[in-house]
């Protein structure tokens, strides 16, 4: 059992006053069995008109802002402290006739994957289904756990990790003859790789703590994270992170789940103005346990 801090700031500054649209804000964590939420506060600047809580068509914790007024500076704080559990995947408990792949989930289950098993992205060639096919054995069932976990593997060793300015992610097609990209990129191109051989899969954003400041090589800190899920058969979803080669949900915070990347944004929102009145943003996280460890920035 671990207690984890995590202290999230992203400012917005601009050229000029200008006037702010809705902002939609998912920092909030989801309560699970392996991570409990002890407490969460959202501080914005300039002072809020209004903050209305929803849940999402998946279940998330969605803050959304109203801000009157103009500023040349909109920053958004949030603080929340979880307790947290690892679990270790590496022996899933995945029901015997899901052990081995291929293997059919039950038609009652397939119903409610459906959406989660299909390929989300144009891949005319199948490349991304031909390189997940190469860690299938050929003839001959291939253990599931140890398919994903050298899936993910694969990612974590073979690409390189560059973190990108510019907004949204990548298609896999793209992230698979770069050999690179970032968290979310990896995630996404995880899940199309599991999703060509017929299983189901979902995008994670959260954080993720890195235990050793000086040194560590744990990728994706300084900023919110990004891995996947995999459903497995009396397993029930279960974490991978391609980026750091992680199993399990060890030193991962789960915020939030979505079928695709683009529905798990952490922070969105508008301003009324110009392009060019738009300055900079800055992003700042950090991860911390009640024996005060650091998160990363990276």
């Amino acid at each position: 059992m671990t207690i984890f801090s995590v202290r999230h700031v992203t400012s917005y500054r601009y050229r000029r006053p200008v006037e702010f649209g809705l902002h939609r804000l998912l920092f909030r964590p989801r309560d699970s069995f392996d991570q409990r939420l002890l407490s969460a506060h959202l501080d914005v600047r300039p002072r809020p008109d209004h903050v209305r809580w929803i849940h999402d068509v998946f279940g998330n914790c969605i803050a959304l802002v109203t801000v009157s007024g103009s500023a040349r500076e909109l920053r958004f704080e949030t603080n929340i402290s979880l307790d947290h559990t690892p679990q270790v995947a590496v022996d899933f408990q995945i029901d015997d006739e899901a052990r081995t792949y291929p293997f059919a989930y039950d038609p009652e289950e397939a119903f409610d994957l459906q959406r989660t098993m299909q390929r989300h992205y144009p891949d005319p060639d199948d490349e991304v289904g031909k390189w997940a096919r190469r860690f299938t054995r050929i003839g001959q069932p291939t253990e599931t756990g140890h398919l994903l976990m050298t899936l993910c593997n694969a990612i974590h060793e073979s690409f390189t990790y560059a973190r990108r300015s510019e907004h949204g992610t990548q298609a896999p097609l793209e992230t698979l003859a770069l050999r690179r990209g970032t968290c979310r990129d990896f995630a996404l191109l995880m899940m199309e790789a599991v999703r060509s051989l017929g299983l189901a899969a979902r995008f994670v954003t959260g954080y993720i703590y890195v235990p050793d400041r000086d040194g560590s090589i744990t990728l994706g800190g300084g900023s919110t994270h990004a891995w996947c899920q995999v459903y497995l058969p009396g397993a029930g979803w279960v974490e991978f992170d391609p980026t750091n080669g992680i199993v399990g949900n060890r030193d991962l915070i789960r915020v939030g789940v979505a079928r695709d990347p683009s529905q798990a944004v952490p922070l969105s929102g508008s301003y009324n103005g110009d392009a060019s009145d738009f300055d900079s943003m800055h992003v700042q996280v950090n991860v911390t346990t009640n024996e005060g460890a650091d998160l990363l920035h990276g």
